[in-house]
């Protein structure tokens, strides 16, 4: 900020990608942060499930960031908190379920009453400094979605979040079309808006359609019933339970994230019209008939609950010939194999699948054409600023917002750090920006050695070498070699001899002179190494020299 009347938009994450948002406001030398998720790995990250945004940017100014505020409580909009919140020590503002989870998650990360979290309640607003935010209630597939007026001086800013405008969302209130109707007449400078399901004509749909299909597809099914789906969606658990009650079947959750999403919802008053849930355990004592499973492992996710019943290894539930499993759930892109994966194992056991586009069973959480439309009739803002979807995404929603009239338009990417107000909107800077990835207990940045390291095994081997001399450079005794990944010592002996015979042929070939050179000798015996596999079997492998003197 080169004055102190700037307002500044800066996005960490969630610009030209969908997941791990985090996006920055600056006015008068003070930041606010808007969300803190993460994204998840996949085949391209091996050994790394869970990734997020660098703060490196707003953690060195940590004295002038004010708080951050989540619109919800999904993971790529406040999973990260845990992780980057002591880098950070900052307060932390959220509505009562949004607060609930985050709860749960910071006693996992044992920041338990170390975290100043104040709930806002639905419709409320809290002065942070020089920003007033105001929740705007919207629907969304999770209780409690918030777009944020976010007002200063110099003008209004609305960051949507995730939304749609759902007419019976039955779970909570519609969207608050008043109050949007009324910030568009006081004046909105710009909306920074969700981009998801811009190439999606019309509307996303109703929960209650899904609960009315849900509800004629089950009594199809005579045998055990297993339904995947988002653990977040409360509405949609909500309506299984209840399609399942109609149907004379009683409802087990299987998987953790399941059961801590219902104690936050019922927590904050939610499912009160569904009876306690039973447990895997006791389900298995009902008859086939009368059982129905809300799974966890929509996405194929290896070590969730439906994956184990597809590979006969949860302990508790089987399925077979005459069972059905319905995925009330999209395929998020990216998940296509694990998805299929787990849907052709579940084929071979018998099991009938059933996904959205054999029956009605799902609808988006994310705005289509028109309603993205009415949003910018509502609020007329004077910006259009598309985030929350990749580089595509963007470009079509530039091309929305001005066919709505928005006066002025900016792509933006990661870094890019952006001038709202006063004069016209542009990009007057950019910063660096990166990702950590959480390794086991410990966040490493995704472009550390550690991490290309891993590329390199993964892609090529790894190779240990171990060389013992005596004080004048003589070898005493053959090279030891390990090569993970490439070679079976005792299947391809041929093969593993000419490995060492490459590394005790370059290391008598160098001078006396060079052999008391530790590094030098280190150096020659790794070369050998990677050239000799290079030859020999096409590969490069991450290789490491032990070297012993004697």
């Amino acid at each position: 900020m080169t004055t102190n009347e700037e307002l500044v938009f800066l996005p960490l994450g969630g610009s030209g990608e969908i997941g791990m948002n985090l996006n920055l406001y600056g006015f008068r030398g003070k930041w606010l942060m808007v969300d803190c998720g993460v994204s998840f790995g996949d085949d391209s990250t091996p050994g790394v499930e869970v990734i997020m945004a660098d703060p490196a940017f707003i953690a060195e100014r940590r004295k002038d960031l004010l708080g951050i505020v989540l619109t919800h409580g999904h993971e790529d909009h406040l999973g990260a908190v845990q992780w980057l919140w002591p880098q950070l020590r900052c307060p932390v503002y959220a509505s009562p379920f949004t607060a609930a989870l985050l709860r749960n998650k910071l006693h996992e990360g044992n920041l338990s009453g170390q975290v100043d979290l104040t709930e806002i309640p639905l419709g409320g607003s809290v002065k942070i400094g020089p920003f007033e935010v105001e929740l705007i209630t919207q629907t969304h597939s999770i209780p409690e979605p918030n777009s944020l007026a976010i007002r200063t001086k110099a003008g209004t800013v609305v960051h949507t979040g995730d939304w749609k405008f759902d007419p019976a969302p039955l779970i909570g209130a519609t969207a608050d079309f008043e109050k949007m109707k009324r910030l568009g007449d006081e004046g909105v400078l710009a909306v920074v808006g969700d981009s998801t399901n811009v190439f999606t004509p019309g509307s996303a749909g109703s929960e209650a359609a899904v609960r009315d299909s849900l509800t004629e597809l089950l009594g199809r099914y005579r045998g055990k019933i297993a339904v995947a789906c988002f653990a977040t969606n409360v509405a949609r658990v909500e309506s299984i339970a209840l399609a399942a009650a109609r149907n004379g079947r009683d409802v087990a959750l299987v998987g953790r994230s399941l059961w801590r999403i219902e104690a936050a919802a019922r927590q904050t008053g939610y499912l009160k019209d569904v009876p306690p849930f039973l447990t895997e355990h006791d389900a298995g004592y009902l008859p086939n008939d009368k059982v129905l499973y809300i799974c966890t492992g929509s996405q194929g996710e290896p070590r969730a609950a439906l994956a184990r019943i597809a590979g006969d290894s949860h302990p508790h539930v089987t399925l077979g010939k005459g069972d059905v499993v319905i995925f009330s759930s999209r395929i998020i892109p990216g998940n296509e194999k694990e998805i299929f994966r787990l849907q052709n194992r579940l084929s071979r056991q018998g099991v009938e699948v059933v996904t959205e586009k054999d029956h009605f069973i799902h609808v988006s959480g994310h705005p289509g054409r028109e309603e993205m439309r009415r949003l910018y009739e509502l609020l007329r803002p004077g910006i259009s600023v598309p985030v929350h979807g990749e580089t595509r995404h963007q470009m079509e929603h530039l091309g929305l917002a001005e066919a709505c009239g928005v006066p002025e338009r900016l792509l933006v990417e990661n870094g890019d750090m952006v001038r709202l107000a006063p004069g016209p909107a542009e990009i007057v800077d950019h910063v660096a920006t990166g990702r950590l990835a959480v390794d086991g207990i410990r966040l490493v940045p995704m472009d550390s050695e550690i991490m290309r390291n891993r590329h390199r095994m993964l892609h090529n081997g790894s190779a240990v070498v171990t060389v013992v001399l005596d004080r004048v450079g003589r070898l005493l005794g053959d090279p030891q070699v390990s090569a993970q990944g490439l070679l079976d010592a005792t299947l391809e002996a041929d093969a593993h001899e000419a490995v060492v015979e490459a590394v005790r042929d370059a290391v008598n070939a160098m001078p006396q002179l060079a052999r008391g050179s530790d590094d030098v000798v280190k150096e020659a015996a790794r070369l050998a190494v990677r050239r000799h596999l290079k030859s020999s079997h096409g590969k490069k492998p991450l290789t490491e020299v032990h070297l012993v003197r004697v």
